[in-house]
């Protein structure tokens, strides 16, 4: 059998040959090299990090070498490393955007803003809008304010960057003071209604404060964020509701606005950026401004989506308990927990959360999700319930809640509380197919309303025409209804849409045997053993095929094939 290198080995090896003739004459560079490319390949920033470092006190200082050692480093947030590599780079003549974010940030951190607009200037760009936001900011840093705002309006006269240009210009005018100048901006008097994230939104409420309008910030409040509990929103609600001047902090002074650009841009930027380009915006954020808890948020969820869940859970542990954000980064901790096969740890950290923070529905929630998810349904069940309870008054977006408890109490065998639940998210939320397909199957697999479930699974159907699950589900309610030959097409398509599913290909052989196809039955009941079934169907699997579907249905007890046919219930 031919030896395979893995795509990420076979480009480092490219790399390491590709080396300069120095690097690989040196002793253990060749090596070390490999080894940085390898890990920078796979997102390991942490080996990375040691190997790029190991080569460079090997001596090896070529421009590729530096910038891996710099992505690792900023990857990490290890700004003042990433800024001394950094240097070392351009005064080689090394021209590099990942560089240019480190030395920037290094700038602003010592105070240099002259310089920092000097730079940009003389062509250590990052990026047109990070270059201009960031100099309107240094601007004012510089004491220019004029400056300052003329460039913020420069950006917001611009095509498509409007919005960037106008909330910059109003947290800089709120930084100086300037609130009635900043609502007119946030409120859209001055240019227009602009879209606004969470800050943006608790920006304007404080502003609003601050101008003796609490009763309106307490409007906005409730627009943005509606009324279930939240820690942040709910600690300025009750200040503004006791008629306390609210301090403005989103962005007091220069180095909280440019942390605020990169963090305005990461939030743009994720989703359409690679994740760890994305992630290093999100690290010079966090490294200007520690306490922002948002940009810590982000980057522990891109180093998530990155997989590096070691590294998301240390990020996501820098949030202190006192934190509004606390509840959000502990459940972000317990899914990194999760993907490193650590359940019992994840349940103790949301366990935990639960007794701090059990009055926030989400919380209740991830701890329900957990345990369902584990199988631990009993256990889920009064947690989903917690849940629910905390809700005033149920709205079509808690569908999920009701969903997730009835499939608890269906696979704890409580049935009728199931289907309660099944239908109370169905008047929440009508048309949602997962439930019509869930309520629809569990009809048909218990032989109950068959009539009713096929109408909730067609019209699951119609609203996922792609879905194999919910494909399989139609068919195999034409099949429990007797209609053999309607059932083949849609059980072949849904065994197409999932090729590997063991229930879709056991259904499928059913369906198969039922129209007379019995070679090709006793086929596909041999492919679904191959897909790792539970061991329950796999043994009502091998059972077929020893003895056929009928002889099955009839030790069961279960309704011939025939009569069903015919109509016999």
């Amino acid at each position: 059998m031919p030896f395979r290198l893995s795509p990420a080995l076979a480009f480092a090896l490219a790399a390491a040959f590709a080396m300069p003739a120095v690097a690989q004459e040196a002793d253990g560079t060749a090596g070390a090299y490999l080894s940085a490319r390898v890990a920078a390949s796979e997102n390991d920033f942490h080996e990375a990090a040691r190997w790029y470092d190991r080569l460079i006190e090997l001596g090896v200082s070529d421009a590729a070498t530096l910038e891996g050692a710099v992505i690792a480093h900023l990857s990490l947030g290890d700004f003042e490393r990433g800024a001394d590599l950094s240097r070392r780079l351009v005064q080689q003549g090394g021209r590099s955007q990942t560089a240019y974010i480190a030395l920037l940030t290094d700038q602003v951190k010592r105070g240099e803003f002259a310089a920092l607009i000097t730079d940009i200037q003389a062509g250590r760009s990052i990026g047109r809008l990070l270059d201009d936001l960031v100099m309107a900011w240094a601007a004012l840093g510089d004491g220019r304010m004029s400056d300052a705002v003329a460039g913020f309006d420069k950006l917001a006269a611009s095509p498509g960057l409007e919005a960037f240009g106008l909330y910059h210009k109003a947290l800089a005018l709120a930084s100086v003071g300037d609130f009635e100048g900043a609502d007119n901006i946030l409120s859209g008097r001055e240019a227009g209604t602009i879209a606004l994230m969470r800050r943006g939104a608790i920006a304007h409420a404080q502003i609003l404060s601050q101008l003796e309008r609490n009763t309106d910030a307490l409007a906005l409040l409730d627009q943005a964020f509606g009324t279930e509990a939240d820690p942040q929103i709910d600690a300025l609600r009750a200040r503004l509701t006791a008629g306390e001047p609210v301090p403005y902090d989103v962005v007091t002074n220069p180095v909280d606005g440019i942390a605020e650009v990169f963090f305005t841009l990461s939030t743009a930027l994720r989703g359409e950026a690679e994740d760890g380009y994305t992630l290093i915006y999100a690290r010079a954020a966090a490294y200007l401004r520690p306490e922002h808890s948002e940009t810590v948020l982000m980057a522990a969820g891109l180093l998530e989506s990155l997989d590096q869940f070691a590294l998301a859970g240390e990020t996501y542990a820098r949030i202190a308990q006192g934190d509004p954000a606390y509840h959000v980064a502990e459940i972000g901790r317990a899914n990194t927990l999760l993907a490193q096969d650590k359940t019992e740890a994840a349940l103790e950290v949301l366990q935990a959360l639960a007794r701090s923070h059990g009055q926030l529905i989400e919380v209740q929630s991830a701890l329900a999700d957990t345990l369902r998810r584990q199988e631990r349904f009993a256990e889920a069940i009064p947690v989903y319930t917690e849940a629910i309870d905390l809700i005033p008054e149920p709205e079509p977006r808690h569908w999920t809640l009701f969903y997730s408890r009835g499939i608890s109490n269906e696979r704890a065998g409580n049935w009728p509380e199931a289907e309660a639940d099944f239908r109370r998210s169905l008047e929440l939320n009508p048309d949602q197919p997962q439930v019509l397909n869930y309520l629809g199957y569990s009809f048909v697999d218990r032989g109950e309303n068959l009539d009713e479930a096929l109408g909730m699974i067609e019209r699951a159907v119609a609203a996922q025409p792609e879905a194999g699950y919910i494909i399989d589900s139609l068919a195999w309610a034409l099949f429990r209804l007797g209609r053999y030959s309607e059932a083949v097409e849609p059980m072949e398509r849904a065994a197409v849409l999932e090729p590997v599913d063991p229930v879709v290909t056991d259904h499928l052989g059913d369906v198969y045997w039922a129209v007379g196809r019995k070679l090709e039955a006793r086929f596909q009941w041999q492919r679904a053993l191959s897909f790792d079934p539970a061991e329950k169907e796999a043994t009502r699997i091998r059972r077929k095929l020893e003895v056929g579907l009928d002889a099955v249905l009839a030790e069961e007890g279960a309704t011939p094939l025939t009569e069903v046919a015919n109509g016999v219930n």
